[in-house]
C-alpha cells in the first residue's frame, strides 16, 4: 500500500463507485478524472480516492470535492475536463452540483433530488448466551 505526500494536495476528489455508481459508470469516469489529472501533470495538486456508495444513488455517478465540499451528481467521463477546469481556473459547473457545504450542513442545489430522512433501524439485541 502507497503512502502519499499530501503536502502539495490542494484538492481531494473522492468518486463514488458503489453498486450503482458503478453500474452507471463509476469505473469509466474514476479513469477519465484520474487520466485528466495525469495529463495536466496535476498529481501533486489533486488526489483521488475511489469509494464505495455514497447515498446519493439516485444522482449517479457521485463525485465529490473537498475542500469546497461540493458533490456532483450525474457525472459522465466527458465530465472529467470540465471537472478538473472548474478545480483549477474556478470555471462555473454548477449545473452539477448537488450539494454544497453551507455553515450548517449540506444545502441542496436547485435540480437535485432532495432524497428520503434516514431513519435508524432497530437493533435487535443479541442474547449473551449466542455470543
Amino acid at each position: 500500500m502507497a503512502t502519499w505526500n499530501l503536502s502539495e494536495t490542494k484538492h481531494h476528489i473522492f468518486i463514488c463507485n458503489g453498486s450503482s455508481c458503478h453500474h452507471a459508470g463509476a469505473e469509466e469516469v474514476t479513469q477519465a478524472i484520474r487520466g485528466e489529472i495525469a495529463d495536466r501533470n496535476l498529481d501533486q495538486q489533486i488526489h483521488t480516492t475511489r469509494t464505495r456508495c455514497n447515498g446519493r444513488c439516485q444522482d449517479k455517478c457521485v463525485v465529490i470535492v473537498y475542500p469546497k465540499g461540493n458533490w456532483y451528481r450525474e457525472i459522465k467521463p466527458v465530465d472529467a475536463p470540465l471537472l478538473i477546469d472548474s478545480l483549477i481556473d474556478n470555471n462555473d459547473m454548477t449545473r452539477k452540483i448537488s450539494h454544497v457545504v453551507g455553515k450548517e450542513g449540506f444545502i441542496i442545489q436547485p435540480g437535485a433530488a432532495e432524497g428520503i430522512k434516514k431513519e435508524k433501524e432497530k437493533v435487535k439485541k443479541v442474547s449473551k448466551k449466542l455470543l
